[in-house]
């Protein structure tokens, strides 16, 4: 997930490109044997197989699922992937489309999805639409021809992933991060050789992250020791990566944007939008609906928040007259606006941001643990850490960065920004009225605990291995994001901080902001929203500031159908509590709903009440089957 992030799920918790990209510089596939068994257990065989080799394809998202190594099954020989750089050239391309269509066909064939008992069917749906997924991808949307920063980011990600995961001692992973320092100006090439041309904001963007990729490889070069042959290997080979991302930029600004686009711009339209959107949700629900009911529900969160905001107007501004002068949505947005323009005002000092996310951390788990909402991690392993330099400009806020599926017990980072010393007074005290006391106690909710924090561990005890990562892999956005704000609501209603209704008044903002996220996203990708008309959304409708709706503007332009998973996710849990506590009554209680339905892993929320109650999902399930594509072996490896 691209996400310009302040309080939502790190891209790097789940690493998985919406493109996959092949490398044949080592992969070969394992030769098709049939399987056999019940037919659970030929889901597993299957899934095995399929996971490991869609991980082979690409090492960066291997490197990030905490899958490092691999037997090659003709020559026996141990394959490392985390010092490699992705292949995305012309022929791997094509090679990775014959691929999902071969794996389409073999999990239609060999285990239908009506044979499957509820955990079983979860598995291949996560499957059977990640595989459709990449297949759009790869044969209509072809964001490799049209959009750089999948290139850019890929390589960040990559070099990233070295850095900030602890997989191996640090002399190794500073190896593994110059190996594929030593493959950027190949990969650069493969770039300018399958691009073919972009809207103008994918251009502004995958430069701005081009830059830090730069910044990226420094960072390295300060990592390492002053002699020894992986300082001779950096020093060969990090100025012409230097040189090729410093060329791929100006080729990007003088190039590409000189090209003609003929009518394709960032705007999805309708048809992929709907395709997407379906393999997105796996809810059932369609974007007409759930713009019709966000749309109608913002009209009903302006109208509580009126509600909480008038006796706190009369407190908190007894100089201030009612504005009985004013009608409709312009007397709301005053007193609203005046009252959250109050609360903004106490927050802590532009030095103190990490210190007071800690102090609030321990107050957070005290309640947790008193009002029984969710079982915590046995592992505690989470650590509040500044955020790393070459992330700040995706997290200018907050993030939080989970530990592998298959590798669980290192540590889970809860990244805080500080604000830069080079920040004025003036912009600094912006960030901080919008990041005041009460907005930091959601954002740490969301992020850490019980938010992300504490699903991603009840997650990464999901058994066995492989149906962790399966989970993890395919992961579906709505139940991942929807847990972060449905269990901050749940804080709420069960008191948190005193149930003040200056926090009310700021979750119901929040509330707004998700509301108006999802607006955003289908009336930009699908109903020609102008940019001034999603400007006056987000600010006259839902309080945010100008530079919160700048960003989210951008966002939306680079992340379709992401911004909605989060109101379809919220719907879901909801929805989901609601017929849990009726199956049971007065023994219902929120620890013990919270971890059955988290020990699952996340699977769509449809089918968690399949799972856990027996309710039919009826979730659509494509039942065609494709040509099965002979696959050919890849070439052997090349060594740098």
């Amino acid at each position: 997930m691209k996400l310009a992030h302040f309080a939502f799920c790190s891209l790097l918790a789940l690493p998985v490109p919406a493109l996959i990209a092949a490398t044949t510089s080592h992969h070969a596939t394992t030769p098709e044997t049939p399987v056999t068994g019940s037919p659970s257990e030929r889901l597993a065989k299957l899934s095995t197989q399929f996971l490991h080799e869609s991980l082979q394809l690409s090492p960066v998202s291997a490197s990030g699922a905490g899958y490092h190594a691999y037997t090659e099954p003709t020559t026996g020989k141990l394959v490392h992937l985390d010092g490699d750089l992705d292949e995305m050239g012309t022929e791997d391309v094509a090679e990775q489309l014959k691929f999902f269509r071969h794996w389409r066909d073999r999990f239609h064939t060999q285990v239908p999805y009506k044979s499957l008992n509820a955990q079983d069917r979860a598995d291949w749906i996560l499957i059977d639409d990640g595989i459709a997924s990449s297949l759009l991808e790869l044969e209509k949307i072809q964001s490799y021809k049209h959009n750089p920063t999948v290139w850019v980011e890929l390589i960040g990600n990559g070099l990233f992933l070295n850095i900030s995961q602890e997989y191996a001692p640090k002399d190794q992973r500073m190896a593994d991060a110059v190996s594929r320092i030593a493959q950027i100006a190949r990969f650069v090439g493969q770039a300018r050789q399958q691009l073919v041309d972009s809207d103008p904001i994918y251009i502004k963007v995958a430069v701005e992250e081009n830059a830090g990729n730069l910044g990226m490889i420094d960072d390295i070069g300060k990592e390492l020791p002053p002699t020894g042959p992986v300082r001779q290997r950096y020093d060969r080979f990090s100025p012409a990566a230097k040189k090729a991302l410093n060329d791929f930029t100006q080729w990007l600004q003088n190039d590409l944007a000189n090209r003609p686009t003929n009518g394709r711009t960032w705007r999805y339209g309708k048809q992929w939008y709907d395709e997407k959107f379906r393999l997105t949700m796996e809810a059932n629900v369609t974007p007409e609906q759930l713009l019709s009911d966000a749309e109608s529900e913002m009209k009903s969160v302006r109208a509580e928040m009126l509600e909480i905001a008038t006796p706190l107007h009369r407190e908190m501004l007894p100089d201030h007259s009612d504005h009985a002068d004013l009608a409709g949505i312009d007397r709301e947005n005053k007193i609203i606006g005046e009252v959250l323009d109050r609360i903004g005002q106490e927050h802590p000092q532009r030095y103190q941001l990490m210190d007071y996310i800690k102090g609030d951390l321990q107050s957070i788990t005290d309640f947790i643990r008193e009002k029984k909402i969710v079982g915590l991690s046995s592992r505690d392993n989470l650590k509040v850490i500044a955020t790393p330099d070459f992330m700040r400009g995706v997290y200018s806020v907050a993030g939080f960065h989970a530990p592998p599926p298959l590798d669980p017990n290192t540590e889970a980072q809860y990244w805080v920004t500080p604000i830069d010393p080079k920040t004025s007074e003036e912009k600094a005290e912006s960030k901080l009225r919008e990041y005041n006391n009460f907005t930091l106690h959601w954002l740490t909710i969301h992020e850490a605990l019980p938010g992300h924090y504490i699903q991603f561990e009840h997650a990464n005890s999901v058994e066995p291995p492989i149906r962790r990562l399966l989970r993890a892999f395919y992961s579906n956005g709505c139940y991942v994001e929807g847990w972060a704000e449905y269990i901050a609501g749940v804080m709420m209603d069960e008191g948190y901080l005193d149930s003040d209704p200056r926090y009310r008044l700021i979750m119901k903002k929040i509330r707004l902001r998700v509301l108006a996220n999802t607006i955003l996203d289908i009336r930009m990708h699908t109903l020609n929203m102008t940019d001034d008309e999603a400007m006056e959304l987000m600010t006259k409708q839902a309080f945010q500031t100008e530079a919160e709706a700048q960003g989210k503007l951008q966002r939306a332009k680079l992340s379709a159908t992401q911004l909605p998973t989060y109101y379809v996710g919220i719907r879901g849990w909801n929805d989901l509590r609601a017929k849990y506590r009726k199956a049971k009554g007065s023994a219902f209680t929120n620890l013990e709903f919270h971890n059955r339905a988290l020990d699952l892993g996340a699977v769509p929320l449809p089918l968690v009440g399949e799972i856990l109650l027996g309710i039919p999902s009826n979730l659509a399930v494509s039942q065609s089957t494709v040509p099965t594509a002979p696959m050919r072996k890849k070439k052997a490896h090349r060594a740098q």
